[in-house]
């Protein structure tokens, strides 16, 4: 089972979107997925709720309190983690995880969060041992703007690999209103922002 935890303590950076377009990519491509929530705002959980029973299924798990067995058989486990995670919370879900994937949005409070949650992250011994690696995604950007330039600039200098950048667009919205993803979603539209997340499936797969 490859273990994907999507975790960030700055709140707000988009990481319940990751994670579920993450477990859907997973479930299209025929691999028996779980989305654990350790939210307590269950963002994750609503989501498959509202997911129609025509999209490929998921197994969604509660792990706000305690983090319970996965069931057999399954191939991708997805952890949605929540912002201002305690050192504890930080190490127990790292030694979980093949990957870190990380999603920072422009501007100088998320990169000034982020900064500070790699600097935790590079203190662990499965990550200063590579064990678990680190997958950042510059999260809802904008081109050819001056908070875009801005995070390529902090992208460029924090040591860990970018993976891909993902555009900002209402897609995201109308898909998690549905509970879908654009990996469930028809259309040009959903097709040519799927092209943006490729390169962090490609690296995930990888892993």
């Amino acid at each position: 089972m490859l273990t994907i935890l999507v975790a960030n303590i700055k709140g707000g950076c988009g990481k319940t979107t990751v994670a579920t377009h993450l477990a859907a990519a997973s479930a299209a491509a025929g691999l028996p997925t779980v989305l654990a929530d350790v939210d307590r705002q269950r963002s994750s959980l609503g989501w498959l709720e509202r997911r129609p029973e025509k999209a490929p299924a998921l197994v969604g798990l509660d792990w706000a309190k305690d983090f319970t067995d996965t069931p057999r058989g399954i191939k991708r486990l997805v952890i949605d983690a929540p912002a201002a995670l305690k050192t504890k919370q930080i190490e127990d879900l790292v030694k979980m995880a093949d990957v870190v994937v990380l999603p920072v949005l422009p501007g100088a409070f998320d990169e000034q969060a982020t900064q500070r949650f790699l600097v935790k992250l590079d203190e662990l011994k499965r990550i200063a041992k590579k064990k678990t690696t680190v997958a950042v995604v510059g999260n809802r950007m904008r081109a050819r703007t001056k908070a875009a330039d801005r995070l390529d600039r902090f992208l460029g200098g924090i040591g860990h690999q970018v993976v891909t950048r993902l555009r900002d667009s209402q897609i995201y919205a109308d898909a998690a209103e549905s509970g879908l993803s654009l990996f469930d979603m028809p259309g040009k539209r959903a097709a040519e922002h799927r092209g943006d997340w490729q390169p962090l499936l490609a690296y995930i797969d990888g892993v």
